[in-house]
């Protein structure tokens, strides 16, 4: 009997609420176009509105529901102003390490007919992913401020890198390089790199102590190292060279924030964090309110991180229906993108987001 999996949507705020329904859109239609997908949704309010009008920033049977999910697709939390601020970060913050969502996935790909920003750069050029630590390093809550009268003074954050965090997110990127098919665009050799600042900060140098220690499991596999400053100018210059990323939680968040404007900008970016039981999945984008209600947002990031859940639902479970879903849904999207036709605003067309989740969900249905 095929397994029905349980699907928390959150749209959270501003455009969250206009490109998670079409990422749901997408997997409605892979559910019915894939024999023995069974997918059951269940959709909470979050963020800052929900905030406003009840109190609390969701419901509180909401993180419950979330735990005993398969996986969790999420939109995006912003603010319209500054009120309830620790409230709204609540939500995520609570996800990603209540629920242990140690590894941040973020694949950089270039499709066709997307415009790259970076002179002769072609899809076959640009294909690699960052994985990136999710619950230490600055984001950890270990930090403060000295006031005198009502002028801060002093802010403090503290940067932590542990050993098991540390270990486990890098055999998480050695382990994601064995299952790539095809290496590195510019020579095809599979290759982790690991970028730190690790000649300056302690934290980075255990980082590169336990890169080197697990990449002696993986004798196949390129090592690679990259300071962080040099990196920024070199995976500009050099995209093709490059195949998985690793590295810590602030790092991370900076460099596929960056690097996500030379597949297409931020609506082509999808994200997963995900841990040993776990997974969310969402568009690397914010709640962009300045948007909201326009329709203009793309939802494409919403429906490729819809797409990485099937996946990883998937090898999970070794679910060869939803692999096939996953497959359709990928398809569906570079097909769209390649005719051109239907496309949002940042992508050089004037279709509206529910325009593209429809034209996308069409296809799932009927592409080969």
């Amino acid at each position: 009997m095929p397994r029905k999996y349980r699907i928390v949507v959150l749209p959270g705020d501003g455009i969250g609420r206009e490109v998670v329904p079409e990422a749901v859109k997408a997997l409605k239609a892979a559910q019915e176009s894939v024999a023995g997908l069974d997918l059951d949704f269940v959709e909470f309010e979050c963020g800052f509105e929900y905030y406003q009008k009840m109190g609390e920033p969701w419901p509180q049977e909401a993180y419950s529901a979330c735990k005993e999910s398969d996986a969790i697709l999420y939109g995006a939390v912003g603010l319209l102003g500054v009120e309830g601020r620790e409230h709204i970060v609540y939500v995520h913050r609570r996800l990603r390490n209540d629920l242990d969502l140690y590894a941040n996935i973020r694949p950089v790909k270039l499709r066709e007919n997307v415009n790259c920003p970076l002179a002769g750069k072609k899809p076959e050029d640009i294909n690699f992913v960052i994985v990136r630590e999710n619950t230490e390093d600055l984001y950890t809550p270990i930090r403060g401020v000295l006031k005198r009268g009502e002028t801060t003074e002093v802010a403090a954050d503290v940067k932590i890198v542990t050993r098991k965090g540390a270990e486990r997110i890098i055999k998480y990127a050695f382990d994601l390089c064995k299952k790539r098919e095809k290496g590195a665009p510019m020579d095809g050799k599979p290759r982790v790199t690991c970028v730190d600042k690790s000649t300056v900060l302690k934290s980075c140098a255990l980082f590169r102590e336990v890169y080197n220690q697990v990449a002696e499991n993986y004798p196949d596999i390129e090592r690679d190292y990259a300071l962080i400053d040099a990196f920024m100018q070199w995976v500009i210059k050099r995209p093709e060279y490059y195949d998985v990323i690793v590295t810590t939680n602030l790092f991370g968040d900076i460099i596929s924030d960056m690097t996500a404007q030379i597949q297409g900008g931020l609506g082509l970016a999808p994200s997963a964090e995900v841990g040993e039981k776990h997974g969310m999945f969402r568009p690397i984008h914010g709640s962009a309110p300045k948007y909201y209600g326009k329709h203009v947002a793309n939802p494409m990031a919403s429906i490729l991180s819809a797409k990485m859940l099937i996946d990883w639902l998937a090898d999970k479970h070794s679910d060869k229906s939803a692999k096939e879903a996953a497959n359709r849904i990928e398809k569906a999207v570079n097909l769209t993108l390649k005719e051109g036709r239907v496309l949002t605003q940042d992508l050089g067309g004037s279709s509206k987001t529910y325009e593209v989740g429809n034209e996308v969900a069409n296809k799932i249905r009927t592409i080969d």
